[in-house]
């Protein structure tokens, strides 16, 4: 069989690229059956065997060893599984959020939480300056010696940082009103 495969390969890449259909017949079952077992979903598995099955095709010229071509497509129907399952999990986690968002009114929204979250997503410097200052109860002295910086970079450093919380807080703001 794995003879066969080689065969139409290598017509493919040898410019006959309606020979690929030959694999797509061989294959599309047995590649759908395998998805479907890690999808849990039949459409899902068929719309993952197609997209796995366009890869291949055009990625067929970086196929080393063209009489290994099944065992080069299912780990490419597995890396396709993989990115469909992130995305389902990404869309179920939207669909949370939006659920969680209509269920609690925004104003019980925690405004500590808001700003921890804008905190967490400063840059390492930033952030750890105003961790010091703010839940370290530190001064901009102590913070400088603490991390052997001048005391002008520290202060620096802390008026970027409110300006990068000031406008995360901001963002977040207008995204709870748009819902």
């Amino acid at each position: 069989m794995s003879e066969n495969d080689k065969y139409y390969v290598e017509r493919c890449l040898d410019g006959h690229p309606d020979d690929f259909r030959h694999l797509v017949r061989r294959y599309q079952a047995v590649l759908v059956a395998n998805l479907a077992g890690k999808l849990g979903n039949k459409d899902h598995a068929e719309e993952a065997a197609q997209e796995a099955l366009v890869r291949a095709y055009f990625n067929m010229g970086k196929l080393k060893k063209p009489d290994s071509f099944f065992s080069w497509l299912l780990g490419i129907a597995d890396h396709v599984a993989k990115e469909h399952r992130r995305k389902e999990q990404i869309r179920n986690q939207r669909e949370l959020v939006r659920s969680f968002s209509q269920e609690v009114p925004s104003a019980e929204l925690s405004q500590d939480y808001a700003l921890e979250a804008a905190i967490a997503g400063l840059p390492e410097m930033y952030r750890k300056v105003v961790l010091l200052r703010y839940y370290g109860g530190n001064s901009c002295q102590q913070i400088a010696e603490h991390l052997d910086t001048p005391l002008g970079t520290v202060t620096k450093q802390l008026s970027r940082a409110y300006a990068m919380l000031r406008q995360s807080l901001q963002q977040q703001q207008a995204e709870v009103n748009e819902v």
